[in-house]
């Protein structure tokens, strides 16, 4: 990553004749997101031509997209996107958080306001079920109930809207990352306190909550083992120190990982972080920090070396596994319906972009899994060697597609709207900048067509080393546009 981009765009100067396109025309690509999968041959996302996010479907084998929500939101978000194991149901969240006064955001000035409600609709399609108000939906894997967040506590319902959401369970604290075991019979969360969490685990028909392992300490992201007995779950130790900006490289007490049986609660770690450089915990942008593979083996993002990647630990504890060496970032990580390998999206060989590779736990080196100069993100493995993902180039847009053993293909083929001006768009060309501390900045540098050497030139700053434009359509929303 790098301390900040510069952005430099050439500039027709006034004597120049009229664009060949509008503002409108370049921004009414829809711009893809919330791409997710049940691991069993059915994905969906959600799609926002402009003024109307609506959520679409795919299954395999021949992955034809459809959509199976009509909204016309006028700003509304919809995310959060989850499909049951069993391919029956998908769950939503549609609106967004509230401010700090409580208030959901209304950008069409409804006089009745707006809220954020969990909502759901059959995979083969049908009617949208409002559910009711919260958000970070878990679906139960039969596909019958649907567990959420609503003021911070855990509430359930039938999933096709058959029946009224209730609370579910009462506790202290709030809840998050609300995860289904594989048989469904519990429901494990984060329940986060002031200055601390626990990870609990609610069985399904009995009247009290178990606690994992508890501590003093931050317990999150709990992940279930195949068998539904186990929880393996990240430990941030309690700390007196306080950050706000600024980078975060050591902890007092390094990070680990532990363990722990659903039934007894009993917990063990199976690895720390070494102290120094990688102690502090960093999260991949991914719904999921540990994936639990074939093996029992934890797969887990770690900084050891300076640069995000990936390891993986058996759950019998011993040396960590490094599964990405390099000089780069690993940004997401997915794991196969098999459990035997990782896909991964990365700048590895190449800054200026993102690619996605596949590595497999068992050995071997990364193998890239795209040719060309596209961008590629947000990779999800529905079925088989099968990969969806978001993808874009200089001049096309993001759009969602699938990898497949015979190349790579767009999910929906008129993704791209009749008068998007493809044949305006340019690619930028890399431009290196040698900071005075003798950093080099990566910048891109935008040509009109008319082949003249000299032009007035419009230059873009803009900072933060999380922030870096690409040599195409950027796949953050804000980024995408301002591309």
């Amino acid at each position: 990553m790098r301390v900040f981009a510069a952005v430099l765009c050439a500039a027709a100067c006034a004597r120049a004749a009229a664009p060949s396109f509008t503002i409108d025309q370049v921004l009414s690509s829809p711009f893809p997101s919330s791409l997710t999968t049940n691991g069993h041959g059915k994905i969906a996302w959600v799609e926002d031509p402009p003024g109307f996010r609506n959520l679409w479907v795919a299954e395999a084998p021949n992955y034809a997209a459809r959509q199976v929500a009509t909204f016309h939101d006028h700003g509304i978000e919809l995310g959060e996107v989850t499909i049951s194991v069993d391919g029956s149901e998908v769950a939503f969240t549609r609106g967004e958080d509230p401010n700090t006064k409580g208030e959901i955001p209304n950008p069409a000035h409804y006089v009745g306001g707006t809220e954020q409600e969990v909502n759901t609709v059959p995979f083969s399609g049908g009617e949208v079920k409002k559910i009711g108000k919260g958000h970070s939906p878990a679906l139960s894997p039969d596909g019958k109930t649907v567990a959420f967040v609503n003021a911070d506590q855990v509430w359930s319902a039938p999933a096709d809207g058959s029946g009224k959401a209730e609370q579910l369970i009462h506790a202290r604290g709030n809840a998050e990352s609300l995860e289904w075991s594989p048989d469904g019979k519990y429901l494990a969360f984060a329940s986060r306190r002031a200055q601390h969490s626990f990870i609990a685990v609610y069985a399904v028909g009995e009247s009290q909550l178990r606690y994992l392992d508890p501590s003093v300490d931050s317990d999150a992201e709990p992940v279930w083992s195949a068998d539904s007995h186990r929880v393996a779950f990240i430990r941030i130790a309690t700390s007196q120190t306080a950050t706000a900006f600024g980078p975060e490289r050591a902890a007092e007490t390094p990070w680990s990982i532990r363990v722990a049986d659903a039934d007894t609660c009993q917990g063990r770690e199976i690895w720390h972080a070494d102290p120094q450089q990688g102690s502090e915990f960093h999260a991949l942008d991914a719904p999921h920090q540990l994936l639990w593979a074939d093996g029992d083996r934890i797969v887990f993002p770690w900084e050891r070396t300076g640069y995000q990647h990936l390891y993986w630990i058996a759950l019998a504890g011993g040396a960590a596994h490094e599964l990405t060496p390099g000089v780069f970032e690993v940004e997401s990580a997915a794991l196969s319906p098999d459990r035997k390998s990782i896909v991964y999206a990365s700048n590895q060989d190449d800054i200026d972009r993102r690619h996605v590779w596949r590595v497999m736990l068992d050995g071997g080196a990364p193998r890239r899994l795209t040719n060309g100069a596209d961008i590629e993100w947000s990779a999800a493995l529905p079925a088989g060697g099968d990969v969806a993902i978001f993808r874009s180039d200089a001049k096309h847009p993001a759009h969602a597609s699938l990898i497949t053993a015979s190349g790579v293909r767009d999910l929906r083929p008129d993704w791209l709207p009749g008068d998007f001006p493809l044949a305006s768009m340019v690619e930028p060309e890399p431009v290196l900048i040698n900071a005075a501390d003798g950093m080099q900045i990566h910048g891109q540098l935008f040509l009109p067509h008319d082949g003249k050497s000299q032009h007035p030139a419009v230059i873009f700053f803009h900072g933060g080393s999380r922030r870096q434009m690409l040599l195409g359509w950027h796949y953050m929303l804000y980024y995408h546009q301002a591309y």
